[in-house]
Protein backbone atom coordinates (compact mmCIF):
# COMPACT_ATOMS: atom_id res chain seq x y z
CA UNK A 1 0.00 0.00 0.00
CA UNK A 2 1.20 3.61 -0.82
CA UNK A 3 2.08 6.28 1.63
CA UNK A 4 -1.55 8.52 2.06
CA UNK A 5 -1.15 12.01 2.87
CA UNK A 6 -3.51 14.57 3.03
CA UNK A 7 -3.42 17.56 1.15
CA UNK A 8 -1.47 19.24 4.12
CA UNK A 9 1.02 17.09 3.57
CA UNK A 10 -0.05 14.60 6.92
CA UNK A 11 0.20 10.85 6.57
CA UNK A 12 -3.23 9.57 6.92
CA UNK A 13 -3.97 6.13 8.95
CA UNK A 14 -7.59 4.83 8.48
CA UNK A 15 -8.84 2.55 11.20
CA UNK A 16 -12.24 0.97 10.77
CA UNK A 17 -13.38 0.57 14.26
CA UNK A 18 -15.76 -2.02 15.34
CA UNK A 19 -19.51 -0.05 16.27
CA UNK A 20 -22.04 -1.71 18.68
CA UNK A 21 -25.21 -0.22 19.28
CA UNK A 22 -24.95 1.29 23.03
CA UNK A 23 -23.97 3.82 24.48
CA UNK A 24 -21.07 4.45 27.18
CA UNK A 25 -22.07 4.67 30.82
CA UNK A 26 -21.51 8.93 30.41
CA UNK A 27 -24.57 8.32 27.71
CA UNK A 28 -22.25 9.29 24.62
CA UNK A 29 -22.03 7.08 21.31
CA UNK A 30 -20.39 4.29 21.71
CA UNK A 31 -17.06 5.18 19.70
CA UNK A 32 -17.30 8.86 21.17
CA UNK A 33 -14.05 8.55 23.54
CA UNK A 34 -12.26 6.92 20.90
CA UNK A 35 -12.69 9.36 18.62
CA UNK A 36 -11.41 12.18 21.08
CA UNK A 37 -8.57 9.58 21.03
CA UNK A 38 -7.83 10.09 18.06
CA UNK A 39 -8.10 13.53 18.07
CA UNK A 40 -6.07 13.98 20.91
CA UNK A 41 -3.28 11.68 18.71
CA UNK A 42 -3.31 13.79 15.98
CA UNK A 43 -2.24 16.93 18.52
CA UNK A 44 0.73 15.02 19.99
CA UNK A 45 1.76 13.75 16.23
CA UNK A 46 0.73 17.30 14.03
CA UNK A 47 2.49 15.02 11.25
CA UNK A 48 -0.61 12.36 11.16
CA UNK A 49 -4.24 12.20 10.89
CA UNK A 50 -6.50 9.05 12.10
CA UNK A 51 -9.06 8.46 9.79
CA UNK A 52 -11.75 7.03 11.96
CA UNK A 53 -14.20 4.76 10.26
CA UNK A 54 -17.08 2.53 11.88
CA UNK A 55 -18.28 -0.95 10.99
CA UNK A 56 -21.31 -2.89 12.91
CA UNK A 57 -19.07 -5.05 15.09
CA UNK A 58 -20.94 -8.57 13.00
CA UNK A 59 -20.19 -7.53 9.71
CA UNK A 60 -16.39 -6.61 9.92
CA UNK A 61 -15.02 -9.84 8.21
CA UNK A 62 -17.40 -8.98 5.28
CA UNK A 63 -17.08 -5.92 4.73
CA UNK A 64 -12.84 -6.58 5.14
CA UNK A 65 -13.38 -9.17 2.46
CA UNK A 66 -15.42 -6.83 0.14
CA UNK A 67 -12.55 -4.19 0.68
CA UNK A 68 -10.37 -6.35 -0.96
CA UNK A 69 -11.85 -6.73 -4.14
CA UNK A 70 -12.43 -2.89 -3.98
CA UNK A 71 -8.78 -1.97 -3.10
CA UNK A 72 -10.46 0.06 -0.15
CA UNK A 73 -8.68 -1.76 2.78
CA UNK A 74 -8.06 0.05 5.85
CA UNK A 75 -4.67 0.03 7.60
CA UNK A 76 -6.37 -1.04 11.14
CA UNK A 77 -9.32 -3.08 11.28
CA UNK A 78 -11.01 -4.53 14.51
CA UNK A 79 -12.23 -7.94 14.69
CA UNK A 80 -14.55 -9.73 16.37
CA UNK A 81 -12.40 -12.07 18.55
CA UNK A 82 -14.64 -15.18 17.41
CA UNK A 83 -13.80 -14.11 13.89
CA UNK A 84 -9.79 -14.23 14.12
CA UNK A 85 -9.69 -17.25 12.04
CA UNK A 86 -11.28 -15.06 9.47
CA UNK A 87 -8.82 -12.76 9.77
CA UNK A 88 -5.82 -14.95 9.70
CA UNK A 89 -6.80 -16.63 6.59
CA UNK A 90 -7.70 -13.39 4.73
CA UNK A 91 -6.12 -12.83 1.42
CA UNK A 92 -5.11 -9.75 -0.48
CA UNK A 93 -6.03 -8.74 -3.92
CA UNK A 94 -2.39 -11.06 -4.78
CA UNK A 95 -3.15 -14.22 -3.03
CA UNK A 96 -0.93 -12.80 -0.14
CA UNK A 97 -1.93 -12.57 3.86
CA UNK A 98 -3.86 -9.05 3.63
CA UNK A 99 -2.36 -8.66 7.43
CA UNK A 100 0.73 -8.80 9.39
CA UNK A 101 1.06 -10.02 13.08
CA UNK A 102 1.26 -6.68 14.89
CA UNK A 103 4.19 -8.20 17.09
CA UNK A 104 6.19 -9.02 14.17
CA UNK A 105 6.14 -5.32 13.31
CA UNK A 106 6.74 -4.05 16.31
CA UNK A 107 9.73 -6.31 16.99
CA UNK A 108 11.62 -5.34 20.06
CA UNK A 109 11.35 -1.53 19.79
CA UNK A 110 10.06 -0.22 23.25
CA UNK A 111 8.60 3.14 21.88
CA UNK A 112 7.27 4.20 17.97
CA UNK A 113 7.14 7.60 17.34
CA UNK A 114 7.73 8.54 21.13
CA UNK A 115 4.91 6.60 22.01
CA UNK A 116 5.51 3.26 24.68
CA UNK A 117 4.91 0.15 23.35
CA UNK A 118 2.86 -0.83 25.90
CA UNK A 119 1.36 -4.27 24.18
CA UNK A 120 3.86 -6.04 25.99
CA UNK A 121 2.17 -5.10 29.39
CA UNK A 122 -1.01 -6.81 27.75
CA UNK A 123 -2.65 -9.65 30.20
CA UNK A 124 -1.03 -12.97 29.87
CA UNK A 125 -4.95 -14.15 29.22
CA UNK A 126 -5.78 -11.40 26.63
CA UNK A 127 -2.48 -11.71 24.77
CA UNK A 128 -1.98 -15.37 24.13
CA UNK A 129 -5.78 -15.34 23.03
CA UNK A 130 -4.77 -13.05 20.46
CA UNK A 131 -1.61 -14.65 19.68
CA UNK A 132 -0.85 -17.56 17.06
CA UNK A 133 2.35 -19.75 17.33
CA UNK A 134 3.77 -17.63 19.91
CA UNK A 135 3.31 -14.16 17.98
CA UNK A 136 0.69 -11.50 18.68
CA UNK A 137 -1.03 -11.43 15.58
CA UNK A 138 -3.17 -8.30 16.84
CA UNK A 139 -3.32 -5.65 19.12
CA UNK A 140 -6.95 -6.00 21.25
CA UNK A 141 -8.41 -3.18 22.91
CA UNK A 142 -11.51 -4.57 24.13
CA UNK A 143 -12.02 -7.87 26.14
CA UNK A 144 -14.85 -9.52 28.08
CA UNK A 145 -15.41 -12.71 29.48
CA UNK A 146 -18.10 -15.01 31.12
CA UNK A 147 -19.08 -14.65 35.12
CA UNK A 148 -21.76 -14.90 37.47
CA UNK A 149 -23.83 -12.46 38.61
CA UNK A 150 -26.43 -12.97 41.73
CA UNK A 151 -28.92 -11.33 43.77
CA UNK A 152 -26.93 -11.31 47.23
CA UNK A 153 -30.46 -10.13 48.98
CA UNK A 154 -32.14 -13.65 48.25
CA UNK A 155 -28.77 -15.71 48.45
CA UNK A 156 -29.04 -14.06 52.34
CA UNK A 157 -32.53 -15.20 52.57
CA UNK A 158 -31.83 -18.73 51.85
CA UNK A 159 -28.66 -18.56 54.10
CA UNK A 160 -26.49 -18.77 51.30
CA UNK A 161 -23.43 -16.50 52.26
CA UNK A 162 -20.96 -16.72 49.57
CA UNK A 163 -21.31 -16.90 45.73
CA UNK A 164 -20.97 -20.64 44.48
CA UNK A 165 -17.77 -21.18 42.61
CA UNK A 166 -18.23 -24.99 41.17
CA UNK A 167 -21.35 -27.04 40.10
CA UNK A 168 -22.00 -28.28 43.30
CA UNK A 169 -21.83 -25.56 44.84
CA UNK A 170 -24.87 -24.04 42.41
CA UNK A 171 -27.00 -27.08 43.00
CA UNK A 172 -26.42 -26.56 47.05
CA UNK A 173 -27.33 -22.99 46.73
CA UNK A 174 -30.23 -23.90 44.82
CA UNK A 175 -31.32 -26.15 47.23
CA UNK A 176 -31.25 -23.33 49.38
CA UNK A 177 -33.53 -20.79 46.91
CA UNK A 178 -36.23 -23.21 46.34
CA UNK A 179 -36.78 -23.59 49.81
CA UNK A 180 -37.57 -20.63 50.23
CA UNK A 181 -41.33 -20.02 50.81
CA UNK A 182 -41.76 -17.03 48.66
CA UNK A 183 -38.41 -17.73 46.78
CA UNK A 184 -38.21 -16.95 42.93
CA UNK A 185 -39.43 -19.07 40.20
CA UNK A 186 -36.01 -20.50 39.59
CA UNK A 187 -32.75 -20.18 40.89
CA UNK A 188 -30.04 -19.59 38.01
CA UNK A 189 -30.48 -18.64 34.08
CA UNK A 190 -28.49 -18.07 31.29
CA UNK A 191 -28.32 -17.98 27.56
CA UNK A 192 -28.35 -20.98 25.83
CA UNK A 193 -25.30 -19.97 23.78
CA UNK A 194 -22.35 -21.48 22.09
CA UNK A 195 -19.94 -19.01 23.49
CA UNK A 196 -20.90 -19.78 27.30
CA UNK A 197 -20.61 -24.18 26.44
CA UNK A 198 -17.04 -23.35 25.50
CA UNK A 199 -16.49 -21.47 28.25
CA UNK A 200 -17.79 -24.63 30.02
CA UNK A 201 -15.52 -27.25 28.21
CA UNK A 202 -12.00 -24.88 28.46
CA UNK A 203 -12.45 -24.30 32.78
CA UNK A 204 -12.42 -28.09 31.92
CA UNK A 205 -9.54 -28.29 30.01
CA UNK A 206 -11.37 -29.19 27.16
CA UNK A 207 -11.00 -28.88 23.65
CA UNK A 208 -13.53 -29.04 20.52
CA UNK A 209 -10.91 -29.33 17.48
CA UNK A 210 -7.88 -30.62 16.60
CA UNK A 211 -4.03 -29.00 16.39
CA UNK A 212 -4.45 -27.76 19.93
CA UNK A 213 -7.80 -26.92 19.14
CA UNK A 214 -6.83 -24.78 15.87
CA UNK A 215 -4.06 -22.55 17.88
CA UNK A 216 -1.42 -24.99 16.80
CA UNK A 217 -2.68 -25.05 13.64
CA UNK A 218 -5.72 -24.94 10.94
CA UNK A 219 -8.25 -27.63 12.48
CA UNK A 220 -9.07 -30.03 10.54
CA UNK A 221 -12.03 -31.77 12.15
CA UNK A 222 -14.33 -31.03 15.71
CA UNK A 223 -15.95 -32.60 18.16
CA UNK A 224 -19.06 -31.68 19.99
CA UNK A 225 -19.46 -34.52 21.71
CA UNK A 226 -16.43 -34.57 24.06
CA UNK A 227 -16.10 -35.68 27.87
CA UNK A 228 -16.22 -31.75 28.66
CA UNK A 229 -19.09 -31.20 27.07
CA UNK A 230 -21.21 -33.87 27.50
CA UNK A 231 -20.13 -32.99 31.75
CA UNK A 232 -21.47 -29.76 30.98
CA UNK A 233 -24.87 -30.64 28.68
CA UNK A 234 -25.92 -33.83 31.92
CA UNK A 235 -25.17 -31.01 34.73
CA UNK A 236 -27.10 -28.59 33.00
CA UNK A 237 -29.70 -31.03 31.71
CA UNK A 238 -30.55 -32.06 35.42
CA UNK A 239 -30.37 -28.54 36.46
CA UNK A 240 -33.43 -27.64 34.57
CA UNK A 241 -34.84 -31.30 35.36
CA UNK A 242 -34.93 -30.21 39.12
CA UNK A 243 -36.48 -27.22 38.21
CA UNK A 244 -33.73 -24.79 38.94
CA UNK A 245 -32.72 -23.66 35.99
CA UNK A 246 -35.21 -21.36 34.06
CA UNK A 247 -34.87 -22.16 30.14
CA UNK A 248 -34.83 -18.96 28.30
CA UNK A 249 -36.97 -20.29 25.40
CA UNK A 250 -34.69 -19.31 22.63
CA UNK A 251 -31.38 -20.05 21.70
CA UNK A 252 -29.24 -17.03 22.17
CA UNK A 253 -31.59 -14.99 24.38
CA UNK A 254 -29.44 -13.05 26.25
CA UNK A 255 -32.28 -10.51 27.45
CA UNK A 256 -34.71 -12.70 28.66
CA UNK A 257 -32.03 -14.34 31.06
CA UNK A 258 -31.77 -10.58 31.72
CA UNK A 259 -34.90 -9.50 32.68
CA UNK A 260 -35.28 -12.73 34.81
CA UNK A 261 -32.85 -11.53 36.73
CA UNK A 262 -34.51 -7.92 37.04
CA UNK A 263 -37.88 -9.78 37.82
CA UNK A 264 -36.26 -11.65 40.38
CA UNK A 265 -37.50 -14.44 39.01
CA UNK A 266 -34.07 -16.35 39.53
CA UNK A 267 -31.22 -15.64 41.66
CA UNK A 268 -28.70 -15.83 39.92
CA UNK A 269 -27.54 -16.03 35.87
CA UNK A 270 -24.24 -16.66 33.76
CA UNK A 271 -23.53 -13.64 31.19
CA UNK A 272 -20.98 -11.16 29.78
CA UNK A 273 -18.62 -9.70 32.13
CA UNK A 274 -19.10 -6.45 30.28
CA UNK A 275 -22.59 -6.34 31.61
CA UNK A 276 -21.63 -5.88 35.27
CA UNK A 277 -22.46 -2.05 35.87
CA UNK A 278 -26.04 -3.32 34.23
CA UNK A 279 -26.88 -6.22 36.46
CA UNK A 280 -25.90 -4.07 39.38
CA UNK A 281 -27.72 -0.92 38.53
CA UNK A 282 -30.87 -3.52 37.75
CA UNK A 283 -30.74 -4.83 41.35
CA UNK A 284 -30.33 -0.68 42.53
CA UNK A 285 -33.55 -0.18 41.20
CA UNK A 286 -35.09 -3.30 41.79
CA UNK A 287 -34.60 -2.94 45.18
CA UNK A 288 -31.95 -5.92 45.67
CA UNK A 289 -27.93 -6.17 46.26
CA UNK A 290 -25.79 -7.71 43.44
CA UNK A 291 -22.54 -9.06 43.19
CA UNK A 292 -20.62 -10.66 40.72
CA UNK A 293 -18.38 -13.75 40.93
CA UNK A 294 -16.07 -16.53 38.42
CA UNK A 295 -18.41 -18.35 36.41
CA UNK A 296 -18.80 -21.89 38.41
CA UNK A 297 -16.82 -24.69 37.05
CA UNK A 298 -16.59 -28.46 37.17
CA UNK A 299 -15.07 -29.24 40.80
CA UNK A 300 -14.11 -32.75 39.38
CA UNK A 301 -11.42 -31.33 36.27
CA UNK A 302 -8.91 -29.91 36.93
CA UNK A 303 -9.22 -26.02 36.43
CA UNK A 304 -8.06 -24.76 32.64
CA UNK A 305 -10.00 -21.18 32.62
CA UNK A 306 -12.22 -18.53 30.75
CA UNK A 307 -11.30 -17.02 27.75
CA UNK A 308 -11.98 -13.92 26.21
CA UNK A 309 -14.10 -12.18 23.39
CA UNK A 310 -14.41 -8.51 22.70
CA UNK A 311 -12.30 -7.13 19.38
CA UNK A 312 -8.91 -6.78 18.59
CA UNK A 313 -6.97 -4.44 15.80
CA UNK A 314 -5.31 -6.64 12.66
CA UNK A 315 -2.96 -4.40 10.62
CA UNK A 316 -2.47 -4.52 7.38
CA UNK A 317 0.51 -5.89 5.47
CA UNK A 318 2.69 -4.13 2.81
CA UNK A 319 2.58 -0.47 4.64
CA UNK A 320 5.12 2.15 3.98
CA UNK A 321 7.30 2.71 6.90
CA UNK A 322 5.49 6.20 7.90
CA UNK A 323 2.13 4.65 7.85
CA UNK A 324 2.86 1.57 9.75
CA UNK A 325 4.79 3.20 12.38
CA UNK A 326 1.57 5.78 12.62
CA UNK A 327 -0.55 2.96 12.89
CA UNK A 328 1.63 0.97 15.65
CA UNK A 329 2.06 4.21 17.64
CA UNK A 330 -1.92 4.99 17.48
CA UNK A 331 -2.77 1.48 18.89
CA UNK A 332 -0.43 1.99 21.98
CA UNK A 333 -1.51 5.28 22.17
CA UNK A 334 -5.43 3.37 21.99
CA UNK A 335 -4.20 1.23 25.24
CA UNK A 336 -1.74 3.33 26.89
CA UNK A 337 -2.84 3.29 30.82
CA UNK A 338 -4.80 6.04 30.62
CA UNK A 339 -6.97 5.58 27.97
CA UNK A 340 -7.58 2.04 28.26
CA UNK A 341 -8.93 2.43 32.32
CA UNK A 342 -11.14 5.00 30.71
CA UNK A 343 -12.32 2.57 28.45
CA UNK A 344 -12.75 0.45 30.92
CA UNK A 345 -14.67 3.28 33.12
CA UNK A 346 -17.01 4.18 30.17
CA UNK A 347 -18.05 0.90 28.80
CA UNK A 348 -17.27 -1.85 31.34
CA UNK A 349 -14.66 -4.05 29.30
CA UNK A 350 -11.72 -5.58 31.00
CA UNK A 351 -8.66 -3.28 31.64
CA UNK A 352 -6.28 -5.10 28.90
CA UNK A 353 -2.96 -4.37 30.22
CA UNK A 354 -1.74 -4.60 33.66
CA UNK A 355 -0.50 -0.84 34.53
CA UNK A 356 -4.25 -0.02 33.27
CA UNK A 357 -5.41 -2.08 36.09
CA UNK A 358 -3.20 -1.22 38.53
CA UNK A 359 -3.90 2.54 37.57
CA UNK A 360 -7.32 1.76 38.56
CA UNK A 361 -6.06 -0.01 41.37
CA UNK A 362 -4.34 2.95 43.27
CA UNK A 363 -7.43 4.98 42.48
CA UNK A 364 -9.50 2.74 44.70
CA UNK A 365 -11.64 1.98 41.83
CA UNK A 366 -12.27 -1.51 42.14
CA UNK A 367 -12.66 -0.84 46.14
CA UNK A 368 -15.78 0.84 45.11
CA UNK A 369 -17.01 -1.33 41.98
CA UNK A 370 -15.76 -4.82 42.97
CA UNK A 371 -18.40 -6.13 40.32
CA UNK A 372 -15.43 -4.58 38.01
CA UNK A 373 -12.81 -6.52 39.21
CA UNK A 374 -14.01 -10.12 38.75
CA UNK A 375 -13.25 -10.67 35.16
CA UNK A 376 -9.66 -9.17 35.41
CA UNK A 377 -9.55 -11.71 38.28
CA UNK A 378 -10.86 -14.91 36.90
CA UNK A 379 -8.87 -14.19 33.58
CA UNK A 380 -5.37 -14.06 35.68
CA UNK A 381 -6.77 -17.33 36.50
CA UNK A 382 -6.09 -19.01 33.36
CA UNK A 383 -3.75 -22.11 32.41
CA UNK A 384 -3.39 -20.29 28.82
CA UNK A 385 -2.99 -24.02 27.32
CA UNK A 386 -4.86 -24.26 24.06
CA UNK A 387 -7.89 -25.78 25.66
CA UNK A 388 -8.16 -22.76 28.59
CA UNK A 389 -7.97 -20.03 25.22
CA UNK A 390 -10.69 -21.42 23.90
CA UNK A 391 -11.02 -22.70 19.99
CA UNK A 392 -10.01 -20.89 16.86
CA UNK A 393 -12.40 -21.72 13.74
CA UNK A 394 -12.96 -21.25 10.49
CA UNK A 395 -16.88 -19.47 10.85
CA UNK A 396 -16.90 -20.11 14.37
CA UNK A 397 -19.46 -18.49 14.66
CA UNK A 398 -21.95 -20.97 12.51
CA UNK A 399 -20.17 -23.94 14.13
CA UNK A 400 -21.25 -22.07 17.54
CA UNK A 401 -24.78 -22.39 16.70
CA UNK A 402 -24.84 -25.82 15.58
CA UNK A 403 -23.81 -26.06 19.62
CA UNK A 404 -26.08 -23.82 20.79
CA UNK A 405 -29.02 -26.02 19.02
CA UNK A 406 -27.91 -29.18 19.98
CA UNK A 407 -27.75 -28.31 23.56
CA UNK A 408 -31.20 -26.72 23.69
CA UNK A 409 -32.14 -30.41 22.88
CA UNK A 410 -30.11 -31.88 25.10
CA UNK A 411 -31.45 -29.76 28.40
CA UNK A 412 -34.96 -30.33 27.00
CA UNK A 413 -34.78 -34.11 26.93
CA UNK A 414 -32.55 -35.26 24.23
CA UNK A 415 -30.04 -38.51 24.40
CA UNK A 416 -26.76 -36.25 25.14
CA UNK A 417 -24.30 -38.34 23.37
CA UNK A 418 -26.59 -39.14 20.30
CA UNK A 419 -27.38 -35.06 20.24
CA UNK A 420 -24.67 -34.18 20.22
CA UNK A 421 -22.84 -36.40 17.82
CA UNK A 422 -25.58 -35.26 15.38
CA UNK A 423 -24.29 -31.81 16.27
CA UNK A 424 -20.47 -32.68 15.65
CA UNK A 425 -21.08 -34.26 12.17
CA UNK A 426 -23.28 -30.85 11.46
CA UNK A 427 -20.13 -28.75 12.63
CA UNK A 428 -17.87 -30.59 10.70
CA UNK A 429 -19.79 -29.81 7.83
CA UNK A 430 -19.31 -25.80 8.42
CA UNK A 431 -15.62 -26.56 8.86
CA UNK A 432 -15.14 -28.50 5.70
CA UNK A 433 -17.29 -26.17 3.56
CA UNK A 434 -14.98 -23.16 5.36
CA UNK A 435 -11.81 -25.11 3.46
CA UNK A 436 -13.13 -26.07 0.47
CA UNK A 437 -13.89 -22.09 0.17
CA UNK A 438 -10.29 -21.64 0.71
CA UNK A 439 -9.46 -23.95 -1.73
CA UNK A 440 -11.70 -22.01 -4.63
CA UNK A 441 -13.79 -24.86 -4.64
CA UNK A 442 -17.01 -22.87 -3.40
CA UNK A 443 -17.81 -19.48 -3.14
CA UNK A 444 -16.12 -17.00 0.04
CA UNK A 445 -17.92 -18.02 3.01
CA UNK A 446 -20.42 -15.85 4.54
CA UNK A 447 -20.09 -15.71 8.62
CA UNK A 448 -22.81 -16.50 10.22
CA UNK A 449 -22.43 -13.28 11.99
CA UNK A 450 -22.04 -11.42 8.72
CA UNK A 451 -25.50 -12.99 7.65
CA UNK A 452 -27.11 -12.24 10.24
CA UNK A 453 -25.63 -7.82 10.05
CA UNK A 454 -26.35 -8.49 6.38
CA UNK A 455 -30.15 -9.82 7.36
CA UNK A 456 -31.42 -7.39 9.42
CA UNK A 457 -28.88 -5.26 10.58
CA UNK A 458 -29.54 -6.12 14.64
CA UNK A 459 -27.08 -5.85 17.52
CA UNK A 460 -26.34 -9.48 18.85
CA UNK A 461 -25.20 -9.30 22.52
CA UNK A 462 -23.83 -6.30 24.59
CA UNK A 463 -25.97 -4.11 26.87
CA UNK A 464 -26.94 -1.10 26.95
CA UNK A 465 -25.98 0.97 29.65
CA UNK A 466 -29.56 2.27 30.70
CA UNK A 467 -32.46 -0.12 31.18
CA UNK A 468 -35.66 1.84 31.97
CA UNK A 469 -38.49 -0.73 33.56
CA UNK A 470 -42.11 0.85 33.41
CA UNK A 471 -45.26 -0.66 34.37
CA UNK A 472 -43.46 -4.38 35.17
CA UNK A 473 -41.94 -4.07 31.39
CA UNK A 474 -38.52 -4.69 30.76
CA UNK A 475 -37.30 -3.78 27.60
CA UNK A 476 -34.21 -5.93 25.78
CA UNK A 477 -31.31 -4.50 27.41
CA UNK A 478 -28.85 -5.92 25.10
CA UNK A 479 -30.81 -4.72 21.50
CA UNK A 480 -31.59 -7.92 19.72
CA UNK A 481 -28.59 -9.74 21.31
CA UNK A 482 -28.60 -13.30 19.63
CA UNK A 483 -25.61 -14.76 18.19
CA UNK A 484 -22.23 -13.58 19.91
CA UNK A 485 -20.76 -13.13 22.98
Amino acid sequence: MSNTRDHDGRVTVSVWFADYPFSTYEGEPFLAPVRRMAAAFERAHPGYRIDVGSRFFPSMAGEIRDAVATGTVPHLAAYYAGDSRLALDQRAADGSALFTPVGRAIGDRTEILGEPVVSGDLLPAVRDFHSHGGELVSLPMTATTTVLYANTTLLARAGVDRLPGTWREVEHACRRIAALPDGPSHCITWAVHGWIVQQAVAQQGGTIADRGNGRNGEAGTVDLATGEILAYARWWRGLHRDGHYLDPGTEGDWAAAFAAFDRQQVAMVVDSSKSAEEFVLAGGRQGFDVAAGPMPHNEEAPYGGTFVSGDSFWLAGGLDPATEDGALAFLQFLINPENAAHWHRGNGFVPVTGAARRLLEDEGWFGRSPHRAVAGEQLAASTRTPAALGASLGNQDAIGEVLARAMADVVRGAAAEQRLRAATVEAQNVLDEYHASRRGEAGPPETARHASARRDGAARREPSPSVTVLDNTVPDPNGTRSTTP
